[in-house]
């Protein structure tokens, strides 16, 4: 049996808000909550994510673990360079 008058209210039926709007519903010690992103605004649930490449951090990580397209270009110029010295 739980403590008397240690424990916070329990609202069962907490109000999500984003934007302005009811988003859902839920059980909180607070009876609202507003939040910024949920899975129906955020880029990874709507399918519109998109990689910030933030001083070539992407392209290094592509370069390094031989990911993509980078490494694509890479090869060409190194199979490009092989040739070279073969033809010397």
């Amino acid at each position: 049996m739980p403590k008397p008058d240690i424990h916070p209210t329990w609202y069962p039926d907490a109000k999500v808000i984003c934007n302005g709007e009811v988003v859902m519903t839920t059980g909180s010690t607070q009876p609202e909550i507003n939040v910024d992103v949920w899975s129906g605004n955020h880029p990874f649930f709507t399918g519109t994510q998109k990689i910030l490449d933030t001083e070539g951090r992407v392209d290094r990580f592509m370069r390094k673990y031989g990911m993509g397209s980078v490494n694509n270009t890479t090869s060409e110029t190194k199979d490009a360079k092989d040739e070279t010295s073969k033809e010397s």
